[in-house]
């Protein structure tokens, strides 16, 4: 498909729409790849039905020259991409990406710095946490950062593990994988800063069989987590 033919087919906006047949879709899907005018039309198309109903919250002003548009009963949504709607439907998708480019992506760019960025984490060795009599470890973190947890877990012929959080209500509040070739070392592992409350949480290691069933519990590791400002 060509350029020319994309325009007479209207295949931006019927690919919008679903209305191409499928071979008539991969040929318009190779062409707008290499289009950079028909990749256009189909974000701008893309980004206006997405905002249509903030967009057209309002009433509007229909220019007179509105009546001298044929009616088609395909038109949709796309009749208001027409040159008579244009320059408010393209002032509109700059006021999004201004406030993308101006406050969403700088704020993006910080968080990304912020992890990125040398830090010193709160830790905590349960090496001995799973030793009946062992006094009960601390964890002092703050609110919000993520910290680290140093474990060994027991040598046995499971083809990986899976290590589970549980909180002080009981409930599995993430899961991670460790491959077993890991768990011959003692592993580190980076809790998320979910913003989790103070309490006893427990760390629950069971072995996975070859099969991918999880089997007997290897290890029970629990600690207290102490939030400090």
């Amino acid at each position: 498909m060509d350029h020319s033919e994309s325009i007479r087919l209207m295949a931006a906006e019927k690919y919008l729409l679903g209305e191409l047949a499928p071979e008539l879709r991969e040929q318009f899907e190779e062409h707008f790849f290499d289009c950079q005018e028909c990749a256009l039309e189909v974000r701008a198309g893309a980004a206006f039905v997405e905002h249509s109903k903030v967009l057209l919250a309002g009433p509007l002003a229909v220019p007179s020259a509105r009546a001298a548009v044929p009616d088609s009963a395909k038109a949709g949504w796309f009749a208001w991409l027409r040159p008579a709607f244009a320059v408010p439907v393209l002032a509109a998708l700059l006021l999004v990406i201004g406030y993308q480019n101006l406050v969403t992506y700088p704020q993006l760019k910080g968080a990304v710095a912020m992890v990125d960025a040398p830090r010193i984490l709160a830790s905590a060795s349960l090496i001995n946490a799973n030793t009946r009599g062992a006094s009960q470890t601390v964890v002092s973190a703050r609110q919000g950062e993520p910290f680290l947890l140093f474990v060994d877990i027991p040598a046995t012929k499971f083809s990986s593990y899976v290590a589970e959080l549980d909180g002080p209500a009981g409930g599995s509040e993430w899961s991670l994988t460790i491959p077993a070739d890991t768990a011959k070392d003692t592993v580190s592992i980076r809790v998320p800063a979910d913003h989790h409350g103070a309490g006893v949480y427990t760390l629950v290691v069971r072995g996975v069989d070859s099969s991918g069933g999880k089997g007997s519990e290897v290890g029970r590791y629990p600690f207290e987590l102490q939030i400090r400002n």
